[in-house]
This record gives C-alpha cells, sequence and structure tokens, in this order.
C-alpha cells in the first residue's frame, strides 16, 4: 500500500472542497419509503443520474458534477443508508430493493428520462433499474469500474471469504480505519493528495449500517444475472485500477454488449482522480443519448 498522509495534514487539502460541496452542489432531503433519501442536485438540463461505490458517497461527484452542470441537470444520491438516507428494510439487500428506491427519488424529482451512471458497486443497483419495468427511464447506461459482486454460484469460496474480511475489517478497524487504510488503494500510484485526501474523507462518512447492507449486495448478488439491457451501454475503467482491473471490466463490457473505453492516470476511483476526464465522457454520453433517439 502506499503512505496514507500524516493525520495532520488531512483537513487541509479537503477544507476547499468541503466549502464548494455546500456551494455548487448543495444536498436536498426527498421522502421515501424507509424514511428519507438524500441527494445532490446541481445544474439544468436534461439528467445525469449518479450512482457512487461502495467506499463512498453523493460527495464524490463533486468535481464530476461542477464541470457537467452548464449542460445538464446533476443528480447523485447518497445509496440508502449512506449520508442521510434511511436504510433498507432488508439487512441482506438485493439491487431491485436499491432500485426501487432509485425510482422513488426519481418521481420526487420528476425525472422521467436521463442517462444512468453507476460507479463501481453503484453499477448494480444501475443495471438493476435499467432491466426493470421502469427501463424506459434510462435513455444510457454508464457503468464506470463496474463491480460485478460474488453472487453467481461459482464464486461462491470468493463471496465466503469477501464477505467475512469485509466483516472482519469493519469490525476491527471501524470506519475511521477503514478509510485510513483502503483510500489508497482507490487510486493509481501518481494521484495528487488532494484526490487521496477526498477520497478518505468521503469513506470516513460510511454509516456502519448501510455499509454492511452494501456488503451483502456486493457478496450476494451477480450484475451479469440480468442480461443485457436493452439501452445503449457502455463502460469505462481506470488503467490503473486494482480493484476492478480492465481486464476484468472487459469482461463485463462484453457481457453485457456495451462498449470499453480506458481512463488514463485513474485509478477505481476515477471520478475523483481525472473529473475532467469522467465529466467530459458523461457528456459524450449525454449528447448521444439526446441525438440518438428515435421519435
Amino acid at each position: 500500500g502506499k503512505p496514507m498522509l500524516p493525520g495532520l495534514t488531512q483537513a487541509a487539502p479537503t477544507a476547499d472542497l468541503q466549502a464548494q460541496l455546500q456551494r455548487d452542489f448543495p444536498q436536498q432531503l426527498v421522502a421515501s419509503a424507509g424514511g428519507q433519501q438524500a441527494l445532490r442536485v446541481c445544474g439544468t438540463g436534461p439528467a445525469v443520474v449518479l450512482l457512487h461505490g461502495i467506499g463512498s458517497g453523493a460527495a464524490s461527484w463533486l468535481q464530476v458534477a461542477q464541470h457537467l452542470a452548464a449542460q445538464a441537470r446533476v443528480i447523485a444520491w447518497d445509496a440508502p443508508g449512506y449520508g442521510d438516507s434511511s436504510p433498507l428494510e432488508s439487512q441482506v439487500p438485493k439491487a431491485e430493493q436499491y432500485a426501487a428506491r432509485l425510482v422513488q427519488m426519481l418521481d420526487a424529482l420528476e425525472v422521467d428520462e436521463c442517462v444512468l451512471v453507476g460507479h463501481s458497486l453503484g453499477a448494480l443497483t444501475a443495471l438493476a433499474l435499467a432491466r426493470s419495468a421502469q427501463a424506459r427511464r434510462v435513455s444510457r447506461l454508464v457503468l464506470i469500474s463496474p463491480a460485478r459482486g460474488y453472487g453467481a454460484p461459482e464464486r461462491n469460496a470468493q463471496r465466503q471469504q469477501v464477505r467475512q474480511q469485509r466483516l472482519d475489517n469493519l469490525q476491527r478497524l471501524g470506519i475511521a480505519g477503514l478509510a485510513e487504510q483502503r483510500s489508497a488503494y482507490m487510486l493509481s500510484p501518481s494521484a495528487q493528495p488532494q484526490a487521496l485526501a477526498w477520497v478518505h474523507w468521503n469513506m470516513a462518512r460510511l454509516n456502519p449500517q448501510g455499509y454492511r447492507q452494501a456488503i451483502e449486495l456486493l457478496c450476494g448478488d451477480d450484475l451479469l444475472r440480468h442480461g443485457q439491457p436493452a439501452m445503449p451501454c457502455e463502460v469505462h475503467c481506470g488503467e490503473a485500477d486494482s480493484i476492478t482491473p480492465p481486464d476484468t471490466c472487459l469482461g463485463v463490457a462484453k457481457a453485457l454488449g456495451a462498449s470499453f473505453n480506458l481512463i488514463a492516470d485513474a485509478g477505481h476511483a476515477s471520478p475523483i482522480e481525472q473529473p475532467l476526464v469522467v465529466a467530459g465522457r458523461l457528456a459524450y454520453a449525454l449528447k448521444q443519448s439526446l441525438t440518438g433517439r428515435t421519435l
């Protein structure tokens, strides 16, 4: 692993980003079945909906949202059990339960159609929605470093190992310790200190209950069980991603009938490490979704 930043410098690199978060990407709350749903919104235009990964939150999309705000209504949720979002009822949820919450949020925001973007574990919820009765709401599906999950029968041994390891680490280290230990693995070796600090800040805000539910989703579900989506789908992956490596993401793309592109100088958390590049890919996806449709 890489050396972590000394504790004293942790606050400094993120103070500026935290101020931008309040100013440019403020939080909203809407009612959901289980209580409330937290999200962040900025910009106007066609909707782009952003779903974060297991060790993250809506705020991780800040810089991507800043770049996209001029041409889109950018909406990032805190998944159920993350941030101020109420957790799901089930302790071992499947992607469909997250997708049902997502539909409630889209209803509350009156979003009829969107480009849906799933990063890492967020890909499971994105594909579950894209393959559901609500699929018409998704004009284009973008998966960034998608997590496949360990729910397929042939991944049983791996599933038990990953689940035990994740739960043990949570028990042993707590959220603060997890953030300290895991942050560097999310980025490429050449990542900037600010990117590392922002990954850390987002991870340190996890809620144990929501994180536990997400571990069960990761270990108990399988991205590929849904089959290919009807709408255009694209997969992107950081060249230096050690968590969902490029060859794994390429395999997912092939299984989903999706296009595949690498993101240079990025690890797993490409929206934080290369926000300008990721925003550019999403702007292009949005443009395609608007010009490519048949009326």
